[in-house]
């Protein structure tokens, strides 16, 4: 049986046959030992080493990848935990997770995809610039997806002329894929989680703006330096293939309503507290989830609908980055699983160092470390339970955490939002602002040769930033 099959057998296995109450889909990360994280770290490294070292392979096969590593870590884990126990947390991975996830970031995709900025921009250092400022303070309203999706294409389109194109994608996914969204629960996953929790709207604004503007500031100032440069060293490299003979103007201008539609029923399932849910494989489904996730459907299907397939087809609108995505993360969602379940289980799990590493002599949390951890393993898990895992371990209320551990809790939202971007998997945009450069004809650094990016800017801004404000 091919392996997307058995995960479909697997997940309709856990349906029919598990019918225990909601905690059923618990995972107690207490009984499991290191060698459970082996799938993840393959996932990861498959990623990492097959597009370099077998890219046709890859390029036709990635799905089935993802499929196997999955495999890998559902089969041992139904020999030891039985059908019923491993359809419950594949249910709830799936359920609660990855499908929530996948059709946020399909409507996001779709919607922005339909959004065409008419006319010719030449990317001068300057303009790239303006543009990725511009697309850093709309991530924080529209999310780092949603900035993302509008932003990118235009920026290419900018530097179509230009031979040396991938610095400019890979400063766009520091700035607006990840730095921006710091500001508000709508700007990224995990402060959504933390609004979820009960961290007032816009307690992140008021506690890391700074740390945000500077952030971006240095960035940005980085950025034009080393575009500067190239732009002087290159000249005019080719022709424009974009004509400048086109006023300046919007096409598809009903997706902006449409992305307003997003961002409040996003809005809507944080404080719509309906008591009605529904139990499938151990997993509760509340009301609001299902009306924001079938409305975000909806809206996927109105805009494909209103939008003229002309606006597509001059945005050069692909499904190829969205399946990329949609096959990868479900392979990174099943096999984190055990990893994110040790790491939850505190000083108890096979991770229990991390849990002591961040609490002092005293007690009492380090912020610093929080800032590290944190964001290092945002880096490579999904940073959205991440920050829940660091939230939890420092306690979990959030009426302390906001006044007396306030240091702490700035540097859990800190470290989970920046530091997304150490890596393309650190958070969802990364990868899909990736594959659409990649779509576009731009060579984009390896996963290795990206993180040699990230280590060189980033992690130095960083250790500033530790200094700073979280000593």
């Amino acid at each position: 049986m091919p392996p997307a099959l058995m995960l479909r057998a697997l997940f309709l296995g856990a349906v029919l046959l598990t019918t225990g109450p909601a905690h059923a889909a618990d995972l107690d990360g207490a009984t499991l030992a290191a060698w459970w994280g082996i799938p993840f770290a393959g996932m990861l490294l498959s990623i990492a080493v097959m597009p370099l070292a077998v890219p046709h392979f890859w390029h036709h096969h990635f799905g089935k990848v993802a499929a196997g590593w999955s495999l890998l870590f559902l089969l041992p884990f139904a020999a030891s935990q039985g059908l019923g126990g491993t359809g419950a947390v594949l249910a709830h991975t799936l359920l609660a997770e990855y499908l929530p996830f996948i059709i946020l970031l399909t409507a996001l995709f779709t919607v922005a995809g339909g959004i065409y900025i008419r006319g010719n921009l030449h990317g001068s250092p300057g303009l790239n610039v303006a543009l990725m400022a511009i697309g850093a303070v709309l991530a924080s309203f529209m999310g780092t997806t949603g900035a993302s999706m509008l932003m990118i294409r235009p920026l290419i389109r900018a530097n179509d002329n230009r031979k040396h194109v991938a610095h400019v994608v890979v400063f766009f996914i520091f700035i607006v894929s990840n730095a921006g969204g710091s500001l508000t629960p709508l700007g990224d996953p995990p402060l959504f989680l933390g609004f979820l929790k009960g961290v007032d709207f816009f307690w992140t604004a008021q506690h890391i703006f700074p740390e945000t503007l500077s952030l971006i500031g240095a960035l940005l100032l980085i950025f034009w330096l080393i575009d500067t440069w190239w732009y002087r060293k290159e000249g005019v490299t080719r022709a424009d293939p974009t004509p400048d003979d086109q006023r300046f103007g919007i096409e598809g201008g009903v997706n902006f309503l449409l992305l307003l539609a997003v961002m409040g029923l996003v809005l809507m399932s944080g404080l719509w507290k309906p008591s009605w849910t529904v139990n499938i494989a151990g997993t509760e489904v509340g009301l609001a989830q299902l009306v924001r996730d079938g409305a975000l459907i909806g809206v996927t299907g109105l805009s494909l609908w209103l939008t003229q397939r002309s606006v597509r087809e001059a945005n050069q609108f692909s499904w190829a980055p969205m399946q990329e995505v949609a096959k990868l993360f479900i392979g990174i969602f099943v096999t984190m699983v055990p990893v994110l379940a040790m790491l939850k289980a505190g000083e108890a799990g096979a991770f229990g160092a991390v849990a002591r590493a961040v609490t002092g002599d005293d007690g009492q949390p380090l912020p610093w470390a929080y800032f590290w951890f944190s964001g290092v393993l945002s880096s490579f898990l999904d940073n959205a339970p991440t920050y829940l895992v660091f939230f939890n371990l420092a306690g979990g209320d959030p009426a302390v955490l906001m006044t007396t551990l306030a240091p702490t809790l700035a540097a859990i939202s800190a470290g989970a939002v920046f530091m997304g971007a150490n890596t393309y998997i650190g958070n969802a945009p990364n990868f899909m602002v990736k594959a659409i450069a990649e779509d576009r004809g731009i060579r984009m650094p390896s996963f290795f040769g990206y993180m040699v990016w990230s280590c060189a800017v980033l992690v130095p801004l960083f250790v500033v930033m530790t200094f700073i404000w979280f000593v």
